[in-house]
């Protein structure tokens, strides 16, 4: 009996010292000589003590060196040193989540990274998993699950920038058929180079079905390519407000929100869901706070007629 108490003693010891004995998510890239320009630029950003606190636990997406390599390269960087500490610093934060996720928990949606558009608005990117996992519809993850005292560690083959709206709506296929009328090539507006620019906007993004809806309601327009150009532009404008990024805690209950093509609606909160109010037609506003560098999207479920 005692030599079973002892024995019973050592294995919860050893069981105790384990996560003491397994590396951060720090310690795990210093230990691996392919995550070197990693390091190098956790400590250039000051993020050393953030991804070595014990006490967290964080999902990385860990680009590679020939992922910075390439990176600097595409950007006319000469080397890490040459990156400005506040680009370096959000660049880095864009790849991290504020919880651990491997794998098998990962799901085809939106994620909020610890980047920030500003205090308490954290950057997005989509994450899709079919066929992989692939963020921001660019870069791939191609090792993960690599467990970490303080989280998971999933290598990347690109380092992530962070995207503005338009790239966040071009990753998502459920945008599929707003990205095809925004990139109509008889619009007089060029939406995608509006949309790309320094901002801010707000975008409400109708779904694909919400596009399936509204070539229901003609006869005449079996595709996107049958609504007449003056008509989707003006319905396009309707659905961006320009120089303001509003996410859902700043909405107002009922206030007019002025829009790009120059009409207004308005959001009706006191529902389980906001609900937009554009003359004879209503929408649910189904996700929030997708957000971009130059701006946000919501998404809703019913394309606006102005």
């Amino acid at each position: 009996m005692l030599l079973l108490l002892t024995l019973g003693m050592f294995f919860a010891s050893c069981e105790d010292d384990e996560p003491a004995d397994q590396p951060t998510i720090v310690g795990f890239a210093q230990d691996n000589p392919d995550f070197s320009i990693l390091v190098d630029a956790l400590t250039a950003a000051d993020l050393v003590t953030a991804l070595d606190d014990r006490s967290a636990s964080l999902t990385v997406f860990a680009p590679n060196n020939a992922a910075f390599q390439a990176f600097l390269a595409a950007n006319n960087f000469a080397s890490l040193a040459d990156v400005p500490v506040a680009t370096l610093r959000q660049v880095l934060l864009y790849h991290v989540l504020g919880t651990a996720e491997t794998s098998d928990k990962l799901e085809t949606k939106y994620y909020n990274t610890l980047a920030e558009y500003a205090a308490g608005e954290p950057l997005s990117f989509f994450l899709n998993t079919s066929g992989g996992v692939k963020i921001n519809a660019d870069v791939d993850v191609i090792l993960a699950d690599q467990q970490v005292a303080n989280g998971v560690i999933h290598a990347v083959d690109k380092v992530i920038a962070p995207a503005n709206i338009v790239t966040l709506a071009l990753a998502n296929t459920n945008f599929s058929n707003l990205v095809a009328a925004l990139t109509r090539t008889d619009l007089t507006a060029d939406f995608v180079t509006i949309l790309s620019g320094t901002g801010p906007f707000t975008v409400f993004a109708p779904t694909n079905q919400a596009f399936v809806n509204l070539l229901a309601s003609n006869p005449a327009w079996n595709s996107i390519n049958d609504v007449p150009v003056a008509t989707l532009e003006a319905v396009l404008k309707y659905h961006v407000v320009a120089g303001a990024n509003v996410r859902a805690g700043d909405i107002q209950d009922d206030a007019p929100v002025t829009t790009f093509e120059g009409s207004t609606f308005s959001i009706d909160l006191s529902g389980a869901v906001p609900v937009i109010n554009a003359g004879s037609n209503i929408a649910n506003i189904v996700a929030t706070d997708v957000q971009g560098t130059n701006g946000v999207v919501h998404a809703i479920d019913t394309v606006l007629l102005p």
